[in-house]
């Protein structure tokens, strides 16, 4: 289960996201999604909510890349979110699915917190 604090933030990234993205400004929509991914992606609705509205993005843009890499972690997310997930991946298709990342120091603050929490 998602620490209250955390699902804030999370649930904080994704509404921001949708907020950027109907508003025509994608490119920070997706990084606000990018940014909810890593929050979350040790939760498994939360992971696929995240990719969800990252295929949403690239759907809207017709990039195809962004769409079958999307439609490729979805299910992916679905079974190893629990298991084991690249630390800080952004989880964009631009970047590889096993790909540990830095995480973004307020992320990682939050984290921390919630963690020892």
């Amino acid at each position: 289960m998602m620490n209250e604090r955390l699902k804030l933030a999370f649930e904080g990234e994704m509404r921001v996201g949708y907020e950027r993205s109907t508003q025509g400004d994608r490119v920070s929509g997706f990084r606000h999604f990018e940014r909810a991914h890593v929050l979350g992606q040790r939760h498994t609705v939360a992971h696929v909510r995240s990719h969800w509205a990252m295929l949403g993005i690239g759907w809207a843009n017709r990039d195809a890349r962004e769409v079958l890499g999307q439609i490729a972690r979805m299910p992916a997310a679905l079974l190893f979110s629990r298991v084991w997930v690249p630390v800080g991946n952004t989880g964009g298709a631009n970047v590889s699915a096993f790909k540990p990342m830095p995480i973004p120091s307020d992320l990682a603050a939050l984290m921390d917190e919630t963690s020892a929490s």
